[in-house]
């Protein structure tokens, strides 16, 4: 997974010629013109797929690079990621063993995953510092900001209940990613299996209230990507809750 730089040195060789004192007349030679050979720049040959286990191995190269592609990984040394696959599965011992691969991994990509979340973690502290200072927003010790938008009636919810919601999922510009309201009905679920933000959030509401949650990323995915939320990103949920259902 990391990047080689292969350094290639061409040595020149230098051929001397002494002179005798034996003196020749030289002969002239007549001058012709070669023409000049016209570089041709040469495609590099295709892979042919001759049979099942060539596309499987191809189809199996394609979904890795998509897969880490997605990860922030731009490039690869395909020459050394194929002699590790022919090693390995061959039998032979790979340059590098498990554990060590395992350690490289997983630096290299928290790593990849640091950077490529920096933007929407500084865009999100950002925006939630200048929201807190909107009327009607509350800041809770964990970072949580949250605004009633209907005050509810009903009873609140533990954290070891269950919950019915609707809810209404945004980025900090306006973009939806998930909204129970098109799907045409709430959802239930354990309140202690959510996000951070959730579980906190919908502990402050009571039946019938409808709150608008602001949740850092620490309260919500986290700083890797979670299916289509970029790591790092601040959330807004407008939240209904429905009903409570207490654990027997």
């Amino acid at each position: 997974m990391k990047k080689l730089l292969f350094t290639f040195l061409f040595f020149g060789t230098v051929a001397s010629f002494g002179q005798t004192k034996k003196t020749t007349t030289p002969t002239p030679v007549k001058k012709t013109t070669t023409p000049a050979v016209k570089a041709v720049a040469t495609k590099p040959a295709e892979p042919v797929l001759k049979n099942e286990l060539d596309s499987v191995s191809y189809a199996l190269g394609v979904s890795l690079a998509s897969y880490y592609q997605s990860q922030g990984v731009s490039q690869l040394n395909g020459a050394l990621l194929g002699a590790a696959v022919t090693d390995f599965l061959s039998g032979r011992t790979p340059l590098l063993d498990n554990t060590i691969s395992n350690t490289l991994l997983n630096t290299y990509m928290t790593r990849l995953q640091s950077e490529k979340s920096k933007q929407n973690k500084e865009a999100g502290e950002k925006f939630l510092a200048e929201n807190k200072k909107r009327a009607g927003v509350i800041t809770t010790e964990s970072g949580l900001q949250y605004e009633v938008l209907t005050a509810g009636t009903g009873e609140s919810p533990a954290a070891t209940d269950s919950v019915t919601c609707h809810y209404r999922g945004t980025f900090i510009d306006g973009r939806g990613f998930d909204n129970s309201y098109d799907r045409g009905q709430p959802i239930t679920f354990p309140l202690n299996g959510v996000i951070k933000g959730w579980t906190e959030g919908l502990q402050l509401m009571k039946v019938g209230a409808k709150y608008k949650f602001y949740i850092p990323y620490q309260l919500g995915y986290g700083e890797y990507d979670y299916m289509s939320i970029p790591g790092g990103s601040a959330l807004l949920f407008e939240v209904e809750l429905i009903g409570v259902k207490r654990k027997s």
